[in-house]
């Protein structure tokens, strides 16, 4: 891994880590659908003036079929399906699966492209899931979230929409890598975007506010737009095209401590020394799976 991907890392876990913060306070007066549909069409709208003013286009139409695919599992179906299980889980909880992201891109990306899954690899997928996981539940018995979950079936429901989410995930940063290779990472953004508002027109229309969100609410959902979707797909999928689909996917590891980071930096919220152990874990575990250590030979083929 070059010094810039390793930035673009850590800026885009940084990014989706702040974005946290923004959806805590505008999901309550935009409800999750109508927020991911904000979300989507504002970064669709912030690229596609700029993909056309670089000549672009013509990059849509060529490859339009593969990014509807790439924008309905990377970004619509898995907000859908995630916003669902917010409804039932904790958050908590519900990042435990997001976590597992890495994981699947892992399997799927071995035994579909044949990217290599050596030990290191593996055993840094497993410690960073882990450390999320630790992460997750030291934060969940600080607050309790987990002592209110009932284990019926709008809460298996909720667990089964996490994994398919997670699922999707994982076979669209494959999926990016087989059929839009070479493809501009700033045109898979812009399409993958505009593909993902399409989709999530009609829900949002259904499910729109009653009552219409404030200044501070849209101020939110413009960060999330702009910074947490147009500029962080184009730094992902630029690194799924340099690192791989595994690699890029790390990142989901990192999103957490970061969160925890911004948390304690702008909402006072507590870091205990649990918490940042759970953060080493993770970090630990992104660099086994970047490779960046130890340092060992290149696979062929890799």
């Amino acid at each position: 891994m070059k010094t810039r991907d390793l930035t673009d890392l850590l800026l885009l876990a940084a990014i989706w880590g702040s974005s946290f913060l923004f959806m805590r306070l505008a999901v309550p007066a935009f409800g999750p659908t109508a927020l991911a549909f904000v979300r989507v069409a504002g970064a669709a709208l912030v690229l596609l003036p700029i993909l056309l003013l670089r000549g672009e286009g013509p990059v849509l139409r060529a490859n339009w079929k593969p990014m509807i695919v790439l924008g309905l599992t990377n970004s619509a179906l898995p907000f859908l399906l995630f916003g669902y299980a917010l409804v039932t889980l904790p958050a908590a909880l519900a990042a435990i699966f997001n976590a597992a992201t890495p994981l699947f891109t892992a399997l799927i990306a071995w035994a579909w492209l044949g990217d290599p899954l050596d030990r290191w690899r593996s055993l840094g997928l497993a410690l960073g899931f882990a450390g999320v996981v630790g992460l997750a539940l030291v934060k969940s018995l600080a607050t309790g979230s987990l002592g209110s979950l009932q284990f019926d079936i709008p809460s298996a429901l909720a667990i089964l929409a996490c994994l398919l989410g997670t699922l999707m995930y994982g076979h669209a940063a494959s999926h990016a890598k087989r059929y839009l290779k070479g493809v501009p990472s700033m045109a898979m953004a812009a399409g993958t975007q505009a593909a993902a508002a399409l989709a999530l027109a009609l829900p949002a229309a259904l499910t729109w506010p009653a009552a219409m969100p404030g200044l501070r609410d849209w101020l939110c959902a413009a960060a999330l737009a702009v910074l947490a979707s147009a500029l962080a797909y184009i730094l992902y999928f630029r690194l799924i095209s340099r690192v791989g689909p595994t690699g890029a996917s790390s990142v989901t590891f990192l999103v957490p401590v970061f969160a925890a980071a911004w948390g304690w930096l702008f909402l006072g919220e507590t870091v205990t020394l649990p918490m940042a152990l759970g953060g080493g874990v993770i970090l630990a575990g992104t660099a086994l799976v970047l490779g960046l250590w130890p340092r060992r030979p290149a696979v062929a083929g890799a």
